[in-house]
């Protein structure tokens, strides 16, 4: 029963993610933010039971990537096309494709599927990240659409905005940039620095935007990687 203890708590986090889906085709757009962040708890926390009890299996590496792609590429990518199609972003003369548009937000987890896939078989990414990590990239979908739809604004660059996005974040996830994994491993300054850095940063952006900070936090972190990497080349 010990071992199977990180499997509950991934399927929590696919539970979850199932949950936000409703929440987004309902239009509730804070009950996303709260049940996405509720799968990325337990997101963190089976991969933390997994190497407290020594319970690494195969099984959970699977379950892991399933239940990533729910929370953090279906759940967020159903709030987003909510938001194009129910928010009137889309531009008068391209009404005529009102119907079809907001389906450009279910790339998001084609390329969370992909990105997990790649993970899964890559030997490079034991202890970072190389392109986006998919629940960094769930967390900024859902902060984006809920401060997206506060505005409830007509103005077709928020379209352009939304769709640029999506292509920009999808080719992040399955890029070769590296990206510096958020887990501490010492209690120490030293060899965290990028960590640190980044909890103070979220923390000012939530304190100023609420939720929406989460999406600059999100933005801020893809920044400080992409620094990282060009003065190590």
């Amino acid at each position: 029963m010990r071992k199977q203890i990180p499997n509950i708590l991934t399927l929590s986090n696919l539970f979850s993610g199932s949950v936000a889906i409703v929440m987004a085709f309902q239009a509730d757009f804070i009950g996303v933010v709260i049940w996405v962040v509720i799968a990325a708890l337990f997101d963190f926390l089976d991969g933390m039971a997994a190497r407290l009890l020594k319970a690494y299996s195969p099984l959970g590496k699977e379950l892991d990537s399933l239940a990533d792609v729910v929370s953090f590429g279906i759940a967020p990518a159903s709030a987003v096309f909510i938001l194009i199609r129910d928010w009137s972003l889309i531009p008068g003369y391209l009404e005529f494709l009102q119907p079809w548009l907001p389906y450009m937000a279910f790339l998001i987890p084609v390329f969370s599927a992909y990105r997990l896939a790649k993970f899964n078989i890559d030997e490079r990414q034991t202890s970072s990240f190389i392109g986006l990590p998919t629940p960094a990239n769930g967390l900024f979908w859902i902060s984006y659409s809920y401060g997206m739809h506060q505005l409830v604004a007509e103005n077709e660059n928020l379209f352009y905005l939304t769709i640029g996005l999506i292509i920009l974040i999808s080719l992040l996830m399955i890029s070769e940039i590296p990206m510096f994994s958020l887990k501490i491993r010492k209690i120490t300054f030293k060899g965290n620095e990028k960590q640190i850095l980044l909890a103070v940063l979220m923390i000012l952006m939530v304190a100023l935007q609420g939720i929406s900070g989460i999406s600059w936090g999100i933005a801020a972190y893809i920044l400080l990687s992409f620094l990282s990497y060009r003065r190590k080349r």
